[in-house]
Parts: C-alpha cells; structure tokens; sequence
C-alpha cells in the first residue's frame, strides 16, 4: 500500500462504522438469546453469511474459491465458530459491553499463541504488554464473584479461541485471499452449526426469525466494511479505532436495558486498549 493510495481518514470511518454494526449485531443477539438458544442463533448467524456469496458464486463460478488448504480452513473455522458460541453465550448472560471486552482483547493473547504456533518472535515489551492486556481482562471478569466469574470464564475463552482463529488466518494468509477465507468460514461454519439443530432446533416466530436474520446482515455488513476500512490504511494506523465497538455496546446498554458497566469494567477496557494500541505502536517502529 503507497503512501497515495492510503487514505486513513475514510479507512478510520468505515472502521468505526464497521464497530457501530457490530455492537448493533450484539444488541440483536442479546434481544433473541431472550426466546432463542444459542445454537440457532449461531446457525443463523452464519448461514447469513453465506448468501452474501451466492452474486459472487452466481457470476464468478467456483474458480475463485479454488483452494489447496482446506484442513488449514477447517482449522480456522473450528476456533472461530468455538469462539462464536462462546461470544454469544456471554452476550446473553453477561452485560453487553462486558462481552465486547472479551471479544476485542484477543489481540492481548494473539502474540503469545503466535509465538508458540508460528514461532514468531515476542519481544520483552510485547510480552509486557500483553500481561497489561491481561489485568484489564482480568478486571473485567472479577473473579472474586463467584457467579459472575464462571460466566466470564466463557467470555476469557471467547478471547482465547478468536485469538487461536487470528493466527490461523495468519499462517495461511500467504496464499489465501480474505474473501476466500471469509467465503469458507461462513460454508463450514454454517454446516458444522447445523449439526446441533437436529436436537436443538426450535420453531421460530416471525419476529425471532427477523432478529436472527438481522443479526447475520450486520454481521456481514461489518465484516465487509471492515475490510474495505483496511484496503484503505493498514491496520497498524487505523486499527484501535475498532474498539469504539466497546463504547458503542456501552450506549445500547444504558438505553436499552439500564446497564452501567462499573469502575472495574471500564479500567479493564483501558488497559485492554491501552495495551493493544502500544503494541500497534510498537510493531510500526
């Protein structure tokens, strides 16, 4: 990427807009966990995905989605569904922003998986900063409460399994495109979440039906925008822009359901993002 063809103001805006989609998508998630179990939102969630495909299928064939690596693409989806069910499981019993700390303090873990997967190298200052990335998590799943902290611990293993997925995608993007990817964790992941709705299936009412579909278009609204934000700068420049997802979660929250997340909470975030913003700053140097 030249310095002429970046343009990180406009790649700042779609990220926070992606950010802005995606703590809609936990409000929606959060709304049908009321009357739907978790397996078919997460089924639902998916599938979605997969349609925003059919153009591209449609027009292109299948040529374009010709791979090489399709047990490194099962790996990935394994880790990144694993991490979904987990993600909204804590999104329906935990308050919302709390839940959107988990899932955006994955890259405090990613170095460290990375370094025993990838035998990329972690510095002293990476590794301190992960362990800064690590209270703030910490403070957010206070473990003195005995209630509350085993529910966080879905949330802790959320953060782990997205960071696991992070770097999978990262040991095989040298040969395979982001849309391939994306393209064959919707297909897997759809099939692999269809396979508990042969004991979990529920019937659904229209409105659950149009909260689950939704759900699933800003999912993939987000993800689309995201990475055309990341087309547009690197997501070394642009990338703690994503956690106004937290700040977004935060909003709903108060509204919608009265949830004012305590000092605890909101100094994890801190150090969650002040963590995750120096290592940022510390790779461009």
């Amino acid at each position: 990427m030249t310095e002429r063809s970046m343009r990180p103001v406009q790649g700042a805006a779609l990220l926070a807009l992606s950010a802005l989609l995606f703590s809609g998508m936990g409000v929606l998630v959060r709304e049908a966990s009321a009357t739907v179990n978790n397996e078919n939102i997460v089924f639902f969630r998916n599938i979605v995905g997969v349609f925003f495909f059919l153009p591209l299928l449609l027009s292109k064939g299948l040529r374009p989605f010709k791979t090489k690596r399709l047990k490194s693409h099962l790996l990935r989806t394994t880790y990144g569904l694993a991490a979904m069910y987990c993600f909204f499981y804590a999104i329906a019993h935990l308050p919302l922003a709390d839940a959107m700390v988990f899932t955006y303090s994955a890259p405090v873990f990613t170095p460290i998986i990375a370094y025993f997967w990838l035998k990329e190298p972690l510095t002293k200052r990476m590794l301190a900063f992960s362990v800064l990335g690590l209270l703030g998590v910490i403070l957010v799943a206070k473990p003195s409460d005995a209630i509350f902290g085993s529910l966080s611990l879905v949330g802790l293993a959320a953060s782990l399994l997205a960071a696991s997925a992070f770097v999978s995608i990262r040991e095989m993007s040298n040969t395979e495109p982001a849309y391939r990817m994306v393209f064959y964790f919707a297909l897997f992941s759809s099939l692999i979440s269809a396979i508990p709705l042969l004991w979990a299936w529920q019937p659904l009412n229209q409105q659950q039906l149009i909260l689950l579909c939704a759900a699933g278009l800003l999912a993939a609204l987000a993800q689309i925008i995201m990475s055309r934000a990341y087309s547009l700068a690197p997501p070394g420049l642009i990338g703690p822009v994503a956690y106004l997802a937290i700040v977004f979660a935060g909003v709903f929250s108060f509204f919608l359901w009265d949830e004012v997340p305590d000092v605890a909470s909101i100094l994890g975030a801190v150090l969650i993002f002040t963590a995750s913003t120096l290592a940022v700053l510390w790779r461009k140097h």
